[in-house]
């Protein structure tokens, strides 16, 4: 018998510190839990099965060592159902050692799965309360099986069903010459809800880590010192380039708020052409542009007989599709503004799109609506 404890604990101790090689989470104040339990217990033989049961509850702490095995202390107390006057027929405290089933043939996956399957054996001291004098002790052993569902998604609870064979071993021990005797048994079924607290990793339960050896940790670390010492000669072109990105920025931003300057064509001594110019790739009529606008407005207003052909036009960058839709865009747009701003009747006004435009030698001045006034 001693030679089997030394052997167990020496086989736990080694799946402890392969477990402590390949999870965290393993301090001793990490993976304790607290549950209750609920249920009923009936003698295992000589007596009817429903009709001898008796209801059963109690708590208990653990202690999980590894994803594998774990620790535990239970008291278990049961009702008296009969004609007796004591409350309770007794109670049963015990040290439980558990083996989660699943991690121990399947491994540890990283965290709880909704099913777990533990087996469970416990050694413990067995009182039973006598109607008078003369309350009877013994010890018992208790072999079962916890059917385990872990709830939501942080794995905190667990809800178990939690059958067992709970055995006093001293009962009638000389007559029947062995403490595993079903006649002193009871069949014990329970239903527990069970709080894991938080551990040191954040989490309610071991967490699986991967595992380096020191010339990996080496060669790491030598692949980090060199990209460092990239990233510290790569910085001088870095701010070089950043200083060529801001020049070419405010460039841009030049080019963007540019004013073509505008000319008015004059056919006869009362028929004008204005032109109006816009950004790249816009076809919205700036501000700055509004007076080439309103001078149309104001010669078709003043002369109602007359009519208006808008042409647009697009500089000459991106693709045909792209400038023959934002030339015509700009002709629209133009034509919107003497509909809705000026009240000039649609019917008065021409507008079309003519694509990239090569009136002017510079090629942004060609992203322009001409308006040419006809009589």
């Amino acid at each position: 018998m001693k030679k089997s404890i030394i052997l167990s604990a020496f086989v736990l101790g080694a799946f402890t510190a392969n477990a402590q090689s390949v999870v965290e989470g393993t301090k001793f104040a990490d993976n304790w839990s607290v549950g209750v339990n609920a249920g009923a217990i009936t003698p295992l033989t000589h007596s009817a099965f429903f009709k001898s049961m008796r209801p059963a509850f109690g708590v208990g702490f653990s202690k999980q060592l590894t994803p594998i095995f774990g620790l535990g202390f239970q008291g278990m107390g049961y009702i008296n159902t009969t004609q007796s006057k004591t409350a309770f027929d007794a109670s049963d405290v015990s040290i439980l050692g558990k083996v989660n089933l699943m991690n121990l043939f399947a491994s540890y996956t990283g965290e709880p799965r909704v099913f777990e399957m533990e087996a469970m054996v416990g050694m413990g001291w067995l009182h039973n309360y006598v109607n008078g004098d003369g309350d009877r002790n013994s010890w018992s052993t208790r072999l079962g099986l916890n059917f385990n569902f872990n709830l939501g998604e942080s794995k905190a609870w667990t809800l178990g069903i939690k059958p067992a064979i709970v055995y006093d071993m001293q009962g009638t021990y000389p007559e029947t010459k062995s403490r595993f005797n079903a006649n002193n048994a009871g069949f014990e079924v329970t239903a527990g809800l069970t709080y894991h607290f938080k551990t040191s990793n954040g989490t309610h339960h071991f967490a699986k880590v991967k595992v380096y050896d020191q010339m990996e940790i080496d060669g790491l670390n030598s692949s980090i010192n060199a990209l460092r010492s990239e990233v510290n000669n790569k910085e001088g072109e870095i701010s070089s380039a950043n200083q060529r990105i801001n020049g070419l920025q405010e460039e841009l931003e030049v080019c963007r708020t540019k004013v073509v300057p505008v000319e008015t064509v004059v056919k006869n001594t009362r028929v004008p052409e204005s032109i109006v110019t816009f950004r790249q790739g816009k076809s919205s009529v700036d501000a700055s542009q509004l007076p080439n606008v309103e001078r149309v407005a104001s010669y078709m207003k003043k002369y109602p007989e007359s009519k208006v052909v808008i042409k647009g036009y697009a500089s000459p960058e991106g693709s045909v599709e792209v400038n023959a839709r934002i030339a015509a865009a700009r002709a629209e747009a133009v034509k919107t503004i003497l509909v809705n701003k000026y009240k000039i009747n649609a019917s008065r006004i021409t507008a079309e799109g003519q694509g990239v435009g090569d009136m002017f030698t510079e090629p942004d001045w060609n992203r322009v609506s001409i308006c040419t006034i006809e009589e």
